[in-house]
């Protein structure tokens, strides 16, 4: 199986791999190709991005989440197109902990065996940039990075420092990007703002693209990802059959702008399961879909929507009522916070939520227990997921058991009942497909009783 594939990674966060990625996307689309992306790690924004601006089909990789034969076989499995371009996450080498190679960009680019194309921000820099370049090319064990693009410098000075490192370091140097071609994200506690909240990112990301053709070889960037190895996908262990059924059973999906955050690779696990996939709007509709077997609230930004929220009174009863009377619900982050009593703004003023479970959420203005965690339900199912919330609530669950990766640190969490798991980890169904026939299960149970 051979798949055109390159990854666009970086010495450190800020060095403009989210511009390259997006402009490249965009680039290969002018140009007449037909490009696919994932993203490094457990971040659901940059997907988003590539998904609802550029209109390009994206999905993650983790090798933390999955081993490296899972994570092949999902990348095999995803990848369509013409050629697939991977984002890195963080620093190349930065994986778990910030000092582990699992879950870094370089351990999937081992595990897919791709090509790698360091962004390095040469912004005031001159023949240094060499220096770091070549730190990297030492510490690259299996000989992926195959090219640099400068970033944030001129095109001028561009040319005068592609022949040394071309000659002294033995790769190619693409191009670079310059200074006035970065998109300008701003900031927020959750990380970036949300694609349809940019009214004119459609038309920078266009600009972004016109430099990017204009200022790097387009020709030898799609060489190096056509030279890509042929990948041998092999079995994974913990892998379980699909049991599809011709009926399938209908799961009321929450998805609208308070609701978004969901890996493609959870969604299409429940599918391949016999799930029938209900989107609706807990900000808008005024009911939950008709003849659903189970209830999946994602993350989001619930917390900039608590008056619209809170005021549609008969959703928040709808979906209380099904609690009540048992339907298995998946519910992460801020789909748990909405189920909660109430949710008190930045300010602290509450406002009454679905009351389904006692509680308040409140502002921490801090990041609360940041990172991967694994989840254990004291029954001997694991899963694997990422927290990452400035909120906290006084009544997180007690059900299951969280454990960092690294160090000894764990705590108690999540209500785990009927089937449902509530609480504030996103979690990585292929990295343990048992949580996902288990949570079907009871689905199929629900109402039988």
């Amino acid at each position: 199986m051979t798949i055109p594939r390159i990854m666009i990674a970086a010495p450190n966060s800020g060095s403009g791999k989210t511009t390259i990625t997006c402009g490249l996307l965009q680039a290969l689309k002018n140009a007449g190709k037909n490009p696919c992306s994932f993203k490094c790690g457990p971040d659901y924004i940059d997907p988003m991005y590539h998904r609802q601006v550029l209109g390009i089909s994206a999905g993650n990789l983790d090798t933390f989440f999955t081993d490296k034969h899972k994570t092949v076989s999902i990348f095999a499995e995803e990848a369509e197109g013409d050629i697939a371009v991977i984002e890195g996450v963080m620093g190349l080498f930065d994986g778990v902990g910030g000092i582990q190679e699992m879950g870094s960009s370089y351990d999937v680019a081992h595990a897919l065996e791709c090509p790698i194309v360091l962004v390095v921000d040469a912004r005031g820099a001159g023949k240094s940039v060499l220096a770091q370049i070549k730190g990297f090319l030492d510490y690259d064990k299996y000989n992926l990075i195959k090219a640099v693009i400068l970033n944030k410098t001129s095109p001028g000075f561009g040319n005068i420092l592609k022949p040394l490192i071309e000659e002294e370091l033995g790769i190619t140097c693409l191009g670079v990007m310059p200074n006035d071609s970065q998109i300008l994200v701003s900031s927020r506690h959750l990380g970036l703002v949300l694609p349809e909240e940019i009214s004119d990112l459609k038309e920078q990301q266009k600009k972004v693209a016109e430099l990017l053709a204009e200022n790097i070889s387009m020709d030898e960037l799609l060489k190096i990802a056509g030279d890509a190895n042929e990948l041998v996908e092999k079995d994974s262990h913990g892998e379980i059959e699909y049991n599809v059924n011709t009926n399938p059973i209908r799961l009321a999906v929450a998805r609208d702008e308070a609701f978004c955050f969901y890996y493609r690779e959870n969604l299409r696990m429940l599918q391949k399961n016999g799930v029938e996939l209900v989107e609706f709007s807990p900000l808008k509709d005024k009911s939950l879909p008709e003849n659903i077997s189970g209830l999946l609230l994602g993350g989001g930004y619930p917390e900039n929507y608590l008056e619209q929220l809170s005021a549609n009174t008969q959703m928040k009863a709808s979906i209380k009522e099904a609690l009540e009377s048992g339907i298995p619900t998946l519910a992460e982050c801020g789909g748990f916070m909405y189920l909660l009593d109430e949710i008190q703004d930045k300010e602290g003023a509450s406002f009454q939520m679905v009351g389904a479970l006692k509680g308040k959420a409140y502002w921490t203005g801090k990041l609360v227990r940041f990172g991967y965690v694994t989840i254990d339900d004291n029954s001997g199912m694991e899963i694997k997921g990422h927290e990452f919330h400035y909120y906290d609530t006084d009544n997180n669950g007690e059900d299951c058991v969280a454990t960092k990766p690294t160090g000894s640190r764990s705590w108690a969490c999540i209500h785990h009942k009927n089937g449902s798991y509530m609480g504030f980890a996103h979690l990585y169904y292929p990295s343990n497909p048992k949580f996902v026939s288990n949570f079907v299960e009871a689905m199929k149970n629900y109402g039988r009783n």
